[in-house]
């Protein structure tokens, strides 16, 4: 299993004039950090206008000096936001492109629609477009890696024959993963050959269901690119410590935190027509998240905290139930950075190891 970190980069109130500054300066060394003690993969989301909950809005820029400050680990879209309004296909092309080139090969592309009327509104995204624009966007993007010209002609895009450039280093093209949630999400993932970027936390039991279907729907893969993607990669709220009881007593609070964070995002679909697509989803929140105490997050799995043997039961679970990745969420709320240090350090040193 590969273990990769995960940010929201959440910067909870108050804030002072330099608590931006302070905290990507923080993230850098973080990663610095997890490159140095084995960490494979280094993932952001791309949000907007979430205050306190996500302040990581132009994730490219941040990838970039990522890519001059480490060696090996590779660098993840988690995801980029493919309505139009948000990125056009071709700009989100270029720009992974010229960041494979500077990190010598070492970029994935997470993509997804965005879920959240906060931000689609602020960027006048029609949620019932997303689905389609993305499914349209996401096959048209390796196509621009790997054709020359590359011309489109489609619902929401025509583009005329033109040279997309710079190509990226990977060949035939970086790896591609989307963003999941409900159950037909994984299955359709696997047909369309990406990578699974799971953020639901419904646990252990959840996961061997939606896994076996992504996997199905892998056995039918005609892929958007040029090569099938199978991996599945879930979200699991970490901190390490020495000791059991301190590492739950620091972290678990935190880690609430950034669930109660995330269902008030949802509150403006409150009163709302919701999409169907949408429906899982909004719903979701509430019967994942929303109605879960701290203890029944620790007992689901979707919470891993205390010292490294016990991380190390929880995340044996997601091994069995056929999990290639983890994703470490380990920035939550205001935990301080000193904490989030000595996690990276002891789950380099003891938990990474175990899994390799």
């Amino acid at each position: 299993m590969k273990f990769g970190l995960m940010y929201e980069i959440q910067i909870p109130e108050p804030h002072g004039p330099t608590a931006e500054q302070d905290r990507y300066n923080q993230v850098l060394a973080q990663v610095d950090l997890a490159d140095e003690v084995g960490f494979d993969y280094f993932w952001t989301v791309e949000h907007h206008f979430l205050r306190e909950f996500s302040h990581c809005s132009a994730p490219e820029v941040l990838y970039g000096a990522i890519s001059q400050r480490t060696k090996r680990i590779r660098i993840g879209h988690a995801v980029a936001l493919l309505p139009g309004q948000y990125n056009h296909p071709v700009r989100v092309a270029e720009r992974v492109a010229v960041l494979d080139i500077l990190s010598n090969g070492r970029v994935d592309l997470g993509t997804g629609r965005s879920t959240t009327l906060i931000e689609m509104d602020g960027f006048e995204v029609n949620p019932e477009e997303t689905r389609a624009q993305w499914e349209e966007a996401v096959r048209m993007i390796p196509k621009m890696w790997t054709e020359d010209p590359f011309s489109h002609e489609g619902q929401f895009y025509t583009i005329p024959p033109r040279s997309v450039i710079p190509k990226p280093v990977q060949k035939p093209h970086p790896p591609m993963w989307v963003a999941c949630s409900q159950p037909e999400s994984f299955k359709n993932a696997g047909e369309m050959g990406l990578g699974v970027l799971c953020f639901n936390l419904g646990g252990h039991d959840q996961l061997v269901e939606r896994v076996g279907l992504y996997r199905e729907g892998i056995k039918h893969a005609h892929p958007v690119g040029e090569f099938v993607n199978d991996q599945v990669a879930a979200l699991c709220v970490i901190h390490c410590g020495e000791d059991d009881g301190e590492a739950k007593r620091v972290g678990g609070p935190e880690g609430a935190w950034f669930v109660d964070m995330a269902e008030k995002l949802y509150a403006p679909w409150q009163g709302r027509n919701v999409p169907e697509s949408y429906q899982f989803a909004v719903n979701a929140i509430q019967t994942e998240r929303g109605e879960k105490t701290l203890e029944d997050h620790m007992a689901s799995g979707a919470f891993a905290m205390g010292n490294s043997d016990t991380i190390i039961k929880v995340l044996q679970k997601y091994q069995e139930a056929g999990v290639d990745q983890i994703l470490c969420f380990m920035q939550m709320g205001n935990l301080a950075h000193s904490r989030i240090m000595d996690s990276i350090k002891l789950f380099g040193k003891h938990v990474i190891p175990y899994f390799k």
